[in-house]
């Protein structure tokens, strides 16, 4: 592929913040999206930004008693976008953004910071029940139903004498009928584990050997087909999800991405062979799956076992001098995203050429 064919990631706009920004997101159907973090006085914040003639038009800030980590849209309806956060002691909120005074949920969920935050079921992605699933320093996952106070729907955690693991990241998947569905988390000593919901049980596990700080499925809504994990030490691993083996798992295909932590990854909505990761060092590498010409074999023993891909870098760009702590691609215009990074900066990137891919 010529530099002329490549997809060009530009910065379209940047804005600088007063604050530490932790996440950000897309309000579904909109222009707008919004960032949470926490004021250098200790309290929390999200703030509502509309694009506005190439320029960010700051629509409403929302402070609150204490520090917002992550925010999901995913369990929301499309008619009323709540945004439901989790903040540094241990609160799961679901915020009206258009009344924000009163969360219209709230549960004390974990005993320490909610590091990670997903939803299924809302948005018209993913058939069944809306839920949110949260992880924790305290070692757990857990899943809940916005219509269901106080207790949640399912609750890992360590067993009885197992250490507990700091819980960095969850994912939702598999949820392609009104039963199945599937949670996957990462922990900060390089286990993933894929919970299965449906039969409320552990369906596998891995380690990668270092912390796992992002996991991602390709599509929520699908029988599960891809999941990429990035880790603390700058490589990520694409599991391919449709075979699984007895013993060996599910196969997998590891890249050397960066030279430091790869924060974040998420897979382009429109097209699911592409995504991207962020690092440590400011970085965004856009990347291309490519499938193996047979995706399963039969092993010396006539079981089925998975045959992983091959990835391919299409570009890479630095756009900051700080860690990139969150990233998201909007949902209704390709090529358009959203970052954050740790030098309290928001940009809104173009990616270019990806319907030619």
């Amino acid at each position: 592929m010529s530099t002329f064919e490549k997809p060009q990631i530009i910065v379209h706009i940047q804005k600088g913040l007063n604050y530490t920004v932790f996440d950000c997101k897309w309000v579904p159907c909109s222009a707008k999206f919004v960032t949470m973090g926490n004021f250098a006085r200790g309290t929390g914040v999200i703030q509502v930004y509309e694009i506005q003639r190439g320029d960010l038009k700051l629509l409403r800030e929302i402070e609150k008693a204490k520090p917002i980590k992550c925010g999901t849209f995913g369990a929301a309806s499309l008619q009323q976008r709540f945004l439901a956060t989790g903040d540094f002691d241990g609160n799961l909120h679901i915020w009206n953004l258009e009344a924000p005074e009163i969360p219209v949920y709230s549960v004390k969920g974990h005993k320490e910071i909610i590091n990670t935050i997903d939803g299924i079921g809302g948005l018209g992605i993913g058939e069944g029940a809306p839920e949110i699933v949260t992880g924790s320093r305290d070692g757990t996952v857990k899943v809940w139903d916005p219509r269901q106070k106080e207790d949640p729907v399912a609750n890992m955690e360590p067993a009885q004498g197992e250490n507990k693991r700091d819980c960095w990241t969850v994912a939702f998947g598999n949820a392609y009928n009104q039963e199945e569905r599937v949670v996957c988390a990462g922990y900060d000593n390089g286990d993933i584990k894929l919970f299965d919901l449906r039969n409320m049980s552990l369906r596998w596990e891995t380690n990668i050997k270092n912390g796992v700080c992002s996991l991602e499925f390709d599509r929520k809504d699908i029988s599960m087909n891809k999941l990429v994990a990035t880790s603390l030490e700058g490589k990520f691993h694409v599991f391919d999800m449709r075979t699984q083996h007895p013993t060996k798992g599910f196969a997998s295909v590891t890249e050397k991405a960066h030279k430091s932590t790869v924060w974040q990854v998420r897979h382009l909505p429109q097209n699911r062979e592409l995504f991207l990761t962020t690092g440590g060092a400011g970085n965004l590498h856009l990347w291309k799956y490519e499938y193996p010409a047979h995706r399963s074999k039969k092993d010396s023993e006539g079981l089925e076992m998975g045959v992983a891909g091959s990835v391919s870098l299409l570009q890479n760009v630095t756009v900051s001098t700080q860690p990139i702590s969150s990233l998201d691609w909007s949902p209704d215009k390709r090529g358009l995203c959203i970052c954050s990074s740790f030098d309290q900066m928001v940009r809104v990137l173009i990616v270019t050429k990806l319907q030619t891919i």
